[in-house]
């Protein structure tokens, strides 16, 4: 969550993300998670996450 924070205030500052835009897409993240698709759409986050931490540098 941190780090979509982070990725939304550096597009906002950086001018590739206005902030009515910014404002609907919070919002609809916010309604998102209310309905039934959350706990699939968190499934899927946590598998990349998953595959992202099992990948060896």
């Amino acid at each position: 969550m941190l780090l979509l924070a982070i990725i939304l205030v550096v597009l906002i500052r950086g001018g590739n993300l206005k902030g009515g835009p910014a404002v609907v897409a919070v919002l609809f993240g916010f309604f998102l998670a209310s309905t039934g698709m959350a706990d699939d759409i968190q499934r899927f986050l946590d598998s990349i996450t998953q595959t992202i931490a099992s990948i060896k540098f």
